[in-house]
C-alpha cells in the first residue's frame, strides 16, 4: 500500500488482484468503516459480493451514522456529521455510491449540487444573555503568548505530545480567547483531551482556521447521516449480495500467532436470542474489524424521562479488550475506555410541533427553519452556560419522515454534571422536557413562557452517550493498533481506535481512511489511497492561518525600526516577500497593521 496525490492516481482503475476470487471477506460491525471497506473491496478488489458478510450486534446498519424515528419518543440524532471539501477517503467513496434520490447521480454529485446552491456559513455563531449575539466579530482575541503556544504545538514532534494533556501545553490566556470556545465547541475538546490530538487537528484543518467563527468551512447532508449516507451505501451493497447479519454480537476473535505471522482463525458470536455460532477462518478469509466505540452503550431517555450513565459491560470494548491480551500489537483498550468521567456527553433531539419556538430559533438565526436551506450553518453556542451548551438546526426536513410544520433541533452540552441557568439541574439527571426548557432559556425565550413551550410545543429525547470522546484520551505510540499489524496474513483493525499516521479522529474522513487502507494492504490493490490535504505544508495556507490567528495583526519583529526596515526592503524583492505582503504577514513600511488581504488569495 501506498499515498498518492493528483487526478493520475485517483482516475486509475485497478487491475484485479491475484487470488482475489479464493477469498472471502467477514466484517464485524456495520458501521461507516466496515461498509466502506466492503465497496472497496467489490469496487477496487473486483471480489464479488456475495462473498462477503457483515456481522452487526444492532437491528440496523450505520453505528454511529444514526438518525431514526421511535414510535412514541419521536425523532433522534446521537450526533451530526461535519464535512469538508478534502475528505478524499470519503468522497472517493461516494463517487461510485448511487444517489437515492437524483437519477444518475452519485452520492457526491448530490452532495456537491446541494451545497453549490445552498452554501453554508453561520450568522450567528455564539450568543449570551439569554440568546442575544455575542458579537465577537468572528476575533480570535488570541494574545501574542497564545498565539506563540499554538504554533509551538503544531512544530513539536508526535513524540513531544504524546500522554500529554492540552492543559499540559497550553497557558489560561489561550484558554479565555474566541479561538479555545469556537474550538472546544466545535470538535467537542475538553483541557483533559489529548494535546497529540489537538496538533494533529491543528495540521489537518489549518485551511479550515479562517472560518472557524462563521462555519462556512463546513458542509451538510440534506437529511440526516443515516438517511443520506448510510442508506444509499446499505441497499447498493445489498444489491451487489453481500450479506448482513443483524443481532449477532461478537463476543471473540481467535488468533494463531508464531514469529513474524499473525492469522485469524475462527471468529465467536452469539445471537439476540442466545444461539451460540461462529465460523472458522483460513489464510483466505480475511476479517476486518471494528475496535471499540464512541456510541456504546449509549442510552436514550425521553420527554419525561433522563438518559443513564451505563457503566456496565460493553460489548464493543470487550471484544477488543479479549482481543488485546492475545498480542502486545493489538493496542491498549483501557487508555480509552477506562474513566467514562472524561470520555461522556450529553446530546439530545429536540422536535418542535408548532411555529412558536420556530420564531424564537429564527430571531437569532436569521433565517426561516421552514425554507429547506441552511438554517443555524452550524453550532450555536451559548457561551455563558453552565453547560456550555450548543444547538445547531440542519436543512429541514432532516427527516424525510418529517411533518412539515415539524423542525428538528440537535443539542449538545459538554458540562453535564453542573447544574443549569434555568433548570437547577445537572443536565445528566433532566428529563428531555427539562432540556428544552434549558435551550429555551438561552434562546431567549421570556422566562413566563419556557414550562408551557417546553411542555406542549416540543418533544425532546436526550441520550447519553459514556465514551463519545473516548478516543480524545491521551495516548502514546502503541495504544491503537496498525490497522494492519505488522505479520498479519488475513486481518485488520478499522475505525477511529486504529492507528494511521495520516489523519486525524472523529471525522468520517478518519473511519473511511482505515478502510480503504486494510482493503488496499489485505487484497494488493495496485492504486494508492489518497494523501490527507497538504494545507499544512503549503506556506499560501501557513501565512494565512498566521495572520488569521493574529486577527489581522502584523507579525511583530523584534529589534530597532531601522533594522526591521532593512529586513523588509530584502524581502520585498523575493518571492517570499511577495507572498508575506499578499497575505499581511508584516506591515507596509511605517504601517503597524498588517495590510487586509481577500480570502481568495489562495486561488
Amino acid at each position: 500500500m501506498y499515498y498518492s496525490s493528483g487526478n493520475y492516481e485517483a482516475f486509475a482503475r485497478p487491475r484485479k488482484p491475484a487470488g482475489v476470487d479464493d477469498k472471502t471477506a467477514w466484517f464485524v460491525g456495520a458501521g461507516l468503516g466496515n461498509m466502506a471497506a466492503a465497496i472497496f473491496m467489490i469496487r477496487d478488489g473486483q471480489m464479488k459480493g456475495d462473498k462477503i458478510t457483515i456481522l452487526e450486534e444492532l437491528k440496523l446498519p450505520g453505528g454511529a451514522l444514526d438518525g431514526i424515528k421511535y414510535p412514541k419518543k419521536g425523532f433522534v440524532i446521537r450526533g451530526g456529521r461535519e464535512l469538508e471539501d478534502h475528505m478524499e477517503c470519503l468522497w472517493d467513496l461516494f463517487r461510485s455510491v448511487p444517489s437515492l434520490e437524483i437519477e444518475g447521480a452519485s452520492v457526491l454529485d448530490e452532495f456537491y449540487w446541494l451545497n453549490k446552491d445552498d452554501p453554508n456559513y453561520s450568522l450567528c455563531r455564539v450568543t449570551e444573555n439569554q440568546g442575544q449575539d455575542a458579537h465577537s466579530n468572528k476575533l480570535f482575541t488570541l494574545s501574542e503568548k497564545a498565539q506563540k503556544e499554538i504554533v509551538s504545538v503544531i512544530m513539536a514532534t508526535r513524540e513531544q505530545m504524546e500522554n500529554k494533556t492540552i492543559e499540559e501545553v497550553f497557558t489560561d490566556e489561550f484558554f479565555k480567547s474566541n479561538f479555545w470556545l469556537y474550538w472546544r465547541t466545535m470538535f467537542a475538546f475538553e483541557p483533559w483531551h489529548s494535546a497529540l490530538e489537538m496538533k494533529l487537528y491543528l495540521h489537518r484543518f489549518l485551511h479550515h482556521i479562517g472560518g472557524l467563527p462563521d462555519l462556512s468551512a463546513l458542509k451538510f447532508t440534506k437529511y440526516n447521516q443515516y438517511e443520506s449516507l448510510v442508506l444509499p451505501m446499505y441497499r447498493w451493497l445489498l444489491d451487489q449480495g453481500v450479506t448482513f447479519l443483524f443481532e449477532h454480537e461478537v463476543t471473540d476473535i481467535q488468533f494463531d500467532i508464531s514469529e513474524g505471522r499473525k492469522q485469524a482463525t475462527r471468529i465467536d458470536w452469539v445471537t439476540r436470542d442466545g444461539e451460540v455460532g461462529g465460523v472458522d477462518l483460513t489464510e483466505n478469509d480475511l476479517c476486518l474489524v471494528t475496535i471499540g466505540s464512541l456510541t456504546e452503550n449509549s442510552d436514550d431517555g425521553d420527554q419525561h424521562t433522563p438518559a443513564v450513565i451505563k457503566d456496565g459491560p460493553a460489548p464493543a470494548w470487550d471484544l477488543w479488550r479479549k482481543i488485546a491480551k492475545k498480542s502486545d500489537d493489538f493496542g491498549r483498550p483501557e487508555v480509552f475506555s477506562s474513566d467514562i468521567s472524561k470520555t461522556k456527553w450529553e446530546s439530545a433531539t429536540v422536535t418542535t410541533i408548532d411555529e412558536r419556538i420556530p420564531a424564537y430559533i429564527e430571531k437569532i438565526t436569521q433565517r426561516s427553519p421552514f425554507t429547506g436551506k441552511v438554517v443555524t450553518g452550524g453550532i450555536v453556542t451559548a457561551k455563558d452556560s453552565s453547560w456550555l451548551m450548543s444547538w445547531t438546526i440542519n436543512r429541514q426536513p432532516h427527516f424525510k419522515a418529517q411533518k412539515p410544520n415539524e423542525v428538528v433541533v440537535w443539542v449538545y452540552g459538554l458540562f453535564v454534571e453542573k447544574e443549569g441557568d434555568f433548570v437547577k439541574k445537572a443536565m445528566q439527571d433532566c428529563t428531555g422536557e427539562e432540556i428544552t426548557q434549558e435551550w429555551l432559556y438561552h434562546m431567549g425565550v421570556p422566562v413566563d413562557e419556557i414550562p408551557e413551550l417546553a411542555a406542549n410545543a416540543a418533544k425532546c429525547v436526550p441520550v447519553m452517550m459514556p465514551y463519545v470522546t473516548s478516543f480524545f484520551m491521551p495516548r502514546q505510540a502503541g495504544d491503537r493498533p496498525q490497522v494492519v499489524p505488522e505479520g498479519s496474513v488475513n486481518f485488520a483493525f478499522i475505525g477511529q481506535f486504529a492507528e494511521t499516521t495520516r489523519d486525524c479522529i472523529f471525522t468520517t474522513e478518519y473511519s473511511v481512511r482505515t478502510a480503504m487502507e486494510a482493503t488496499y494492504q489485505l487484497l494488493d490493490i495496485e492504486r494508492g489511497v489518497p494523501e490527507v490535504f497538504n494545507s499544512t505544508y503549503d506556506i499560501r495556507y501557513l501565512m494565512k492561518a498566521t495572520t488569521r490567528l493574529a486577527d489581522g495583526e502584523a507579525v511583530h519583529i523584534p529589534g530597532p525600526n531601522f533594522i526591521k526596515g532593512k529586513l523588509l526592503d530584502k524581502l520585498d524583492n523575493t518571492q517570499m516577500g511577495q507572498l508575506a505582503t499578499d497575505f499581511g504577514l508584516f506591515p507596509e513600511h511605517g504601517d503597524t497593521k498588517a495590510r487586509p488581504r481577500h480570502d481568495d488569495a489562495i486561488a
